[in-house]
């Protein structure tokens, strides 16, 4: 059976350690620094088997030298890629085997333009999304454009509604503040934020979340949602007459929130 834990790294990352209950070697998920990894596979008497890589911004490549060092294992990730360190350049709809999974690579691109996604259909369906698609929010639009973000949001929103979502950073507190100002009546959302606040004050992480959960609370998966388009009119200066200059808006606003 596969296994998932969070490390966590630097204030507010999380790299994902995968294991497979019979194989009994690790697999890493954007490792942004090799101390806390090392620290883990030690603990939990693991090898390293392989990596698995999103994007290319420090945060999620920084340990690859050091544990490429240490060992001698396959590094996955995008196909076109300033990163460096990356063995097996990945494209849409290729597969790699992990931790006794086949995932699926999704190229999902706009917080960095090689951003790219990993999804496991079963038994449980997993997506490892870096910085794309986050519990309660998005990653900011830092290499693409917006209707660019918009696309490979929609993208991971067409995954089943029981994946299991492990994004890269505990922002969730937050995005749930901004999907409050966006939609303040929304009761699902009030009743997420306060389970989200319990989680927090008891130090546990607030991810994975489900795409269930975000297509009823995040309001950048929601940009159909006629209180979510209104709420992002108000804030216009023009008409928005499609989706994506609805997420646009939204993204926008959340930047200077």
């Amino acid at each position: 059976m596969l296994q998932i834990e969070p490390i966590s790294a630097f204030s507010d990352n999380y790299i994902w350690l995968l294991y497979d209950d019979a194989e009994r070697a690790a697999w890493v998920v954007d490792p942004g620094q090799a101390e806390p990894v090392l620290a883990a596979l030690a603990q939990k008497q693991l090898p390293l088997a392989g990596i698995l890589i999103t994007h290319h911004h420090p945060d999620h490549v920084g340990g690859l030298a050091q544990l490429r060092a240490r060992f001698d294992v396959p590094v996955y990730g995008p196909a076109q890629t300033p990163a460096q360190g990356i063995g097996h350049g990945l494209r849409e709809g290729e597969r790699v085997r992990a931790a006794g999974r086949e995932f699926r690579v999704l190229e999902i691109p706009g917080h960095t333009l090689d951003h790219i996604a990993y999804f496991s259909a079963g038994p449980t369906p997993v997506v490892f999304c870096g910085d794309t698609l986050f519990a309660g929010g998005c990653g900011r639009v830092f290499e693409g454009t917006m209707p660019m973000m918009h696309a490979s949001l929609q993208k991971l929103a067409q995954l089943p509604a029981q994946t299991a979502v492990y994004c890269a950073h505990e922002y969730t507190l937050a995005n749930l503040r901004f999907a409050q100002a966006v939609e303040p009546d929304s009761s699902e959302l009030a009743q997420r934020a306060q389970r989200d606040h319990a989680q927090r004050d008891a130090a546990r992480p607030t991810v994975p979340t489900t795409l269930a959960m975000e297509l009823a609370t995040n309001p950048f998966l929601r940009c159909a949602e006629p209180a979510v388009q209104a709420a992002a009119q108000r804030r216009a200066v023009h008409q928005l007459a499609a989706q994506a200059e609805v997420f646009g808006v939204l993204r926008s606003w959340k930047d200077s929130f």
